[in-house]
């Protein structure tokens, strides 16, 4: 059962929009859980339907770790001035820095990837999957080439303070609660080392 009280509590952990708060938990009859996946699932269609939006505004952020000796910008993007001015947005910024300071990643996203840098891994996990059965290669390929560049594409890395999400859901989930395009446009990591 929907009560007012769960729209609230549900409301209030994902500050997602009363409506699609209500929507998820009459989906889900009323459990809470089971409305956070239907939420999180619905950020990535409402991200792919904004994904041709103008990004007119944004913010540069930055994290330098206690050490001083390892830093990071970060560039996040959106459509205007008023979702780039907001607390969550500008700490949403913030922790993309903290995290592409400490996983230092070689791509932004998986289309980055070079067709050389893609090929190199492909061969070096081919002749891991070599002996295997030929029905199961191409799937343990997949999963390997999946594995390798988890920890290399920013978007795809679990996030350092929640590990059962990664960057773009942190990103899905931001486009869902603004209603605006919002994308990492450039990051750049330094270190002493």
């Amino acid at each position: 059962m929907v009560t007012a009280e769960n729209i609230k509590e549900l409301r209030e952990m994902t500050g997602i929009s009363v409506m699609q708060v209500k929507k998820a938990l009459e989906e889900a009859g009323g459990d809470r859980a089971k409305a956070l996946v239907l939420l999180q699932k619905k950020g990535g269609v409402i991200a792919g339907k904004k994904g041709d939006r103008a990004l007119g505004a944004g913010v540069v952020s930055s994290y330098i770790h206690s050490t001083k000796t390892v830093g990071s910008i970060v560039l996040l993007s959106c459509e205007t001035d008023f979702v780039a001015k907001n607390e969550e947005f500008l700490k949403l910024a913030y922790d993309i820095a903290m995290q592409v300071a400490a996983t230092d990643p070689s791509y932004l996203s998986r289309a980055e990837v070079g067709a050389e840098a893609m090929e190199k891994a492909r061969q070096v996990f081919a002749e891991e999957s070599a002996g295997k059965p030929a029905e199961l290669q191409e799937t343990i390929l997949k999963g390997k080439l999946d594995a390798y560049f988890k920890d290399k594409v920013l978007l795809e890395q679990p996030f350092i303070k929640d590990e059962e999400k990664t960057v773009k859901d942190l990103v899905d989930a931001a486009v869902q609660k603004f209603g605006e395009r919002i994308e990492v446009t450039r990051v750049t990591r330094f270190s002493i080392k």
